[in-house]
Protein backbone atom coordinates (compact mmCIF):
# COMPACT_ATOMS: atom_id res chain seq x y z
CA UNK A 1 0.00 0.00 0.00
CA UNK A 2 1.45 3.52 -0.96
CA UNK A 3 0.17 6.63 -2.36
CA UNK A 4 2.91 6.70 -5.03
CA UNK A 5 1.52 4.74 -7.89
CA UNK A 6 4.30 4.13 -9.71
CA UNK A 7 6.03 2.68 -5.82
CA UNK A 8 3.36 0.60 -5.15
CA UNK A 9 2.93 -0.96 -9.32
CA UNK A 10 6.70 -1.70 -9.21
CA UNK A 11 7.16 -3.36 -6.44
CA UNK A 12 4.32 -5.28 -6.92
CA UNK A 13 5.72 -6.34 -10.13
CA UNK A 14 8.89 -7.25 -8.61
CA UNK A 15 7.08 -9.56 -5.62
CA UNK A 16 5.11 -11.21 -8.40
CA UNK A 17 8.09 -11.89 -10.70
CA UNK A 18 9.36 -13.50 -7.83
CA UNK A 19 6.50 -15.77 -7.36
CA UNK A 20 4.66 -13.57 -4.76
CA UNK A 21 0.68 -12.87 -5.59
CA UNK A 22 -0.02 -9.10 -4.92
CA UNK A 23 -3.13 -6.78 -3.83
CA UNK A 24 -2.13 -2.92 -4.68
CA UNK A 25 -4.01 -0.53 -2.92
CA UNK A 26 -2.81 3.49 -2.91
CA UNK A 27 -5.41 5.10 -0.09
CA UNK A 28 -5.09 3.64 3.13
CA UNK A 29 -8.96 3.66 3.83
CA UNK A 30 -9.23 1.32 0.26
CA UNK A 31 -6.59 -0.34 1.92
CA UNK A 32 -8.02 -0.79 5.42
CA UNK A 33 -11.18 -2.19 3.62
CA UNK A 34 -9.89 -4.43 0.93
CA UNK A 35 -7.13 -5.86 3.81
CA UNK A 36 -11.25 -7.03 5.83
CA UNK A 37 -12.53 -8.40 3.10
CA UNK A 38 -9.46 -10.46 1.97
CA UNK A 39 -7.23 -11.11 5.10
CA UNK A 40 -3.58 -10.80 3.97
CA UNK A 41 -0.65 -12.58 5.01
CA UNK A 42 1.50 -9.65 5.05
CA UNK A 43 1.16 -5.64 3.81
CA UNK A 44 3.20 -3.62 2.92
CA UNK A 45 2.81 -0.20 3.79
CA UNK A 46 3.67 2.98 3.39
CA UNK A 47 3.95 5.68 5.93
CA UNK A 48 3.87 8.95 4.74
CA UNK A 49 -0.18 8.93 2.89
CA UNK A 50 -2.28 11.14 3.21
CA UNK A 51 -5.77 10.01 4.78
CA UNK A 52 -4.50 7.97 7.20
CA UNK A 53 -0.79 7.71 8.45
CA UNK A 54 0.81 4.19 8.35
CA UNK A 55 1.04 4.00 11.63
CA UNK A 56 -2.84 4.59 12.55
CA UNK A 57 -3.32 1.92 9.35
CA UNK A 58 -1.09 -0.55 11.11
CA UNK A 59 -2.82 -0.61 14.48
CA UNK A 60 -6.37 -0.31 12.85
CA UNK A 61 -5.11 -3.50 11.31
CA UNK A 62 -3.32 -5.14 14.50
CA UNK A 63 -7.02 -4.05 15.84
CA UNK A 64 -8.91 -6.18 13.64
CA UNK A 65 -9.44 -9.63 14.62
CA UNK A 66 -9.41 -10.65 10.55
CA UNK A 67 -6.29 -8.58 9.90
CA UNK A 68 -4.27 -8.84 13.25
CA UNK A 69 -2.14 -11.98 12.72
CA UNK A 70 -1.00 -10.49 9.20
CA UNK A 71 3.15 -10.00 9.33
CA UNK A 72 3.21 -5.31 8.86
CA UNK A 73 6.50 -4.28 6.85
CA UNK A 74 6.62 -0.61 6.81
CA UNK A 75 8.38 0.33 3.71
CA UNK A 76 9.23 3.93 4.36
CA UNK A 77 11.63 7.31 3.54
CA UNK A 78 11.29 7.44 7.21
CA UNK A 79 15.02 6.20 8.58
CA UNK A 80 15.50 7.61 11.67
CA UNK A 81 15.65 5.72 14.79
CA UNK A 82 12.64 7.87 16.11
CA UNK A 83 10.27 7.75 13.72
CA UNK A 84 11.41 3.65 13.32
CA UNK A 85 10.76 3.31 17.37
CA UNK A 86 7.54 4.93 16.30
CA UNK A 87 6.62 2.60 14.04
CA UNK A 88 7.49 -0.78 15.59
CA UNK A 89 5.66 0.90 18.80
CA UNK A 90 2.46 0.67 16.15
CA UNK A 91 2.18 -2.51 15.20
CA UNK A 92 4.86 -2.98 12.21
CA UNK A 93 7.15 -6.22 12.71
CA UNK A 94 9.57 -5.00 9.78
CA UNK A 95 10.81 -1.80 8.95
CA UNK A 96 12.27 -1.32 5.52
CA UNK A 97 13.61 2.17 4.29
CA UNK A 98 13.31 3.64 0.36
CA UNK A 99 14.51 2.82 -1.57
CA UNK A 100 13.75 -1.40 -0.47
CA UNK A 101 16.51 -3.90 -0.29
CA UNK A 102 15.10 -6.51 -1.88
CA UNK A 103 17.08 -9.31 -0.74
CA UNK A 104 16.56 -8.06 3.18
CA UNK A 105 12.83 -7.76 1.78
CA UNK A 106 12.49 -11.44 0.02
CA UNK A 107 14.17 -12.68 3.85
CA UNK A 108 11.34 -11.46 5.72
CA UNK A 109 8.85 -12.98 2.97
CA UNK A 110 9.91 -16.42 3.40
CA UNK A 111 9.46 -16.53 7.04
CA UNK A 112 5.70 -16.38 6.20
Amino acid sequence: MDDNVDAAVTLAMVLEAAGHQTLVEHGALAALERARATPPQVCLLDIGLPEMDGKELARRLRADPATAGALLVAVTGYGQDSERQQIMAAGFDHHLVKPVDMERLGAILATV
